[in-house]
């Protein structure tokens, strides 16, 4: 085996290595659950709850993402935490007008709901 073959051979070995990891390094969804308390929403804000959250990449888009328990006052949502911090979703629920985990929308500079 002579110079070149040899330096073929490393060259070659560089580019898959290279290779595997960029495809080991690829970043894959990281989906958790957050509940979030909302006080003063009741079964008639959940449209607009939704709306809230809506412009968000990172929630599911399937229906049971975000899911509404009025009797709790309580909004569960399933989201990427690649795409979306847990006060991203606090955030756009004060800045709607609900009180989110303690976040109000005073706090954001928005007016209640109600």
């Amino acid at each position: 085996m002579d110079f070149q073959e040899r330096e073929i051979k490393m060259k070659m070995m560089s580019i898959l290595c290279v290779a595997l990891l960029v495809v080991m390094g690829c970043r894959r969804a990281d989906v958790r659950t957050f509940t979030v308390d909302v006080p003063e929403a009741t079964a008639a804000d959940e449209p607009a709850l939704r709306a809230a959250l809506a412009p968000y990449g990172g929630i599911a888009k399937k229906p049971d993402a975000v899911v509404f328990d009025a009797a709790k006052h309580q909004l569960t949502i399933r989201y990427d935490s690649m795409q979306l911090a847990k006060k991203n979703i606090e955030l756009s629920l004060a800045q709607a007008g609900f009180t989110a985990n303690g976040v109000t929308p005073e706090s954001v500079g928005a007016k209640k709901a109600r």
